[in-house]
């Protein structure tokens, strides 16, 4: 008898839904483009903020970056959770046991925790950010792990397609 996760992704993956994502000749790279879409506007954006945090373009007010990029990185993973789940449910079963997606999971767990340290503890508001000049230190620590991770979250995606 199978472990109860294998008999999910092996159900996932033999589901109706995942059978058509992967016989349509348009919808599988569709889902791809979407995936990659929201990547580039979820990872685009925080570069953008992770980099002024580093001291990148000090003119800019930190907050005002806040505002304009931060929901755009909101608005990418609306498109990449669902796109990621439909990818994943077409080959579920061999995702499901390679250890480079459950790094990547693993990866974007952290960059979740990241993300939830930089709002609750180094800045609770957008309020707090400074206008111009230097942010603390901690935001600067926070900026490089960021950095580091959705670049290692990106590399290891690519792997996965290969």
């Amino acid at each position: 008898m199978q472990p109860a996760g294998l008999r999910f992704l092996d159900w996932l993956e033999a589901s109706s839904l995942a059978d058509h994502i992967r016989q349509s000749l348009w919808l599988y790279p569709a889902l791809e483009i979407v995936h990659i879409t929201g990547i580039t506007i979820l990872v685009g954006a925080a570069f953008m903020f992770d980099l002024r945090l580093l001291g990148f373009a000090k003119s800019l007010p930190v907050s005002g970056l806040a505002n304009h990029l931060l929901p755009w990185s909101r608005r990418g993973l609306w498109l990449i959770i669902p796109s990621g789940i439909l990818l994943f449910s077409t080959n579920a079963r061999a995702l499901g046991a390679d250890p480079t997606f459950w790094l990547k999971m693993s990866l974007l767990f952290i960059a979740g925790i990241n993300i939830i340290i930089f709002h609750r503890l180094i800045y609770k508001s957008a309020s707090e950010l400074p206008q111009s000049g230097e942010v603390r230190f901690p935001a600067k620590i926070s900026a490089i792990v960021s950095v580091l991770l959705w670049i290692a979250i990106i590399a290891c995606g690519r792997l996965l397609a290969y």
